[in-house]
């Protein structure tokens, strides 16, 4: 719990930057840049100039917004998740078949849905107090006045909006990644792959970096239904943020989808590094 509250603490700029950019908020204009093929582009503001206009605006503690929230979040996922699990731990078999994988990563994904489940509310919330931003409101002041807020106006549905691509993300995310893992491990790395890097003295090693690799490229392929499920948690709350012009009101996440896949912004926020347009290209504005 301890190690997960630090890695939050340590993370929540740049979540607080990324959710910002996914509902469409982009107060510095682009700049005329090079790529480093020598092509002309537009390089909307990254990371860094991101961050440095909220510190400009509301200060360092500016980037800490949402960090209660979300660290009972952390903290009361890693609980659950844990308490899910620690039943079948004593039954964890050595053996790397396939029915295992297939066991042990059923086992992980009621425990990570379980975990999702019951921290949601706090996750809506993280979302909205970091949305205030773009239009300066106080709605959501506090972790208790929030829960009071959303039941108030929307109901016990309030606490649970954007969940279910949530949860799909997750399942869709885990399956493929422990599947590729399984299959890079079996076909590729038993039969001889390793000969060719002798720099990697052992197999369990190998296995750490394609277990690494493959959570990479799942998390990737999924990643639109974190954007899915982000613009819902804020959807039509009352928020500017959650309003036109940054964002239509949603019927539901279907219908949230469908549009982005329309305008080309399934991506949008993944990366916040390297957020460059070719010039003469259409860049969808929300």
């Amino acid at each position: 719990v301890l190690l997960g509250s630090g890695l939050t603490v340590l993370s929540q700029p740049l979540m607080y930057v990324k959710v910002l950019v996914q509902v469409g908020y982009e107060p510095l204009p682009p700049t005329l840049g090079r790529n480093i093929f020598g092509r002309q582009v537009y390089q909307l503001p990254g990371l860094f100039s991101y961050a440095k206009h909220i510190v400009k605006v509301d200060g360092r503690a500016g980037l800490f917004k949402g960090l209660a929230p979300r660290l009972c979040s952390s903290a009361i996922g890693t609980v659950v998740h844990s308490k899910v699990l620690q039943p079948g731990a004593s039954k964890k078999e050595t053996v790397s078949s396939l029915e295992q994988v297939l066991k042990e990563t059923s086992r992980e994904m009621v425990a990570r849905s379980a975990a999702t489940l019951i921290t949601h509310p706090f996750h809506v919330i993280t979302l909205r107090c970091m949305v205030q931003f773009i239009g300066r409101e106080t709605k959501y002041s506090g972790t208790l006045s929030a829960f009071a807020t959303i039941y108030r106006e929307e109901g016990i549905l309030g606490f649970f909006a954007g969940l279910i691509p949530r949860l799909l993300g997750d399942i869709l995310s885990l399956w493929l990644c422990n599947m590729l893992a399984y299959l890079i491990n079996t076909y590729a790395l038993e039969n001889g792959v390793p000969l060719l890097l002798p720099q990697v003295s052992t197999m369990a090693e190998m296995k750490s970096y394609s277990q690494a690799v493959t959570g990479f490229f799942a998390s990737m392929l999924t990643y639109p239904f974190v954007l899915v499920s982000n613009l819902m948690a804020v959807n039509n709350c009352g928020l500017a943020g959650g309003l036109l012009p940054y964002a239509p009101t949603y019927s539901s996440w279907l219908d949230c989808w469908s549009q982005l896949h329309r305008e080309g912004n399934m991506s949008r926020g993944n990366s916040l590094f390297f957020r460059k347009v070719p010039v003469g290209k259409r860049y969808v504005w929300d």
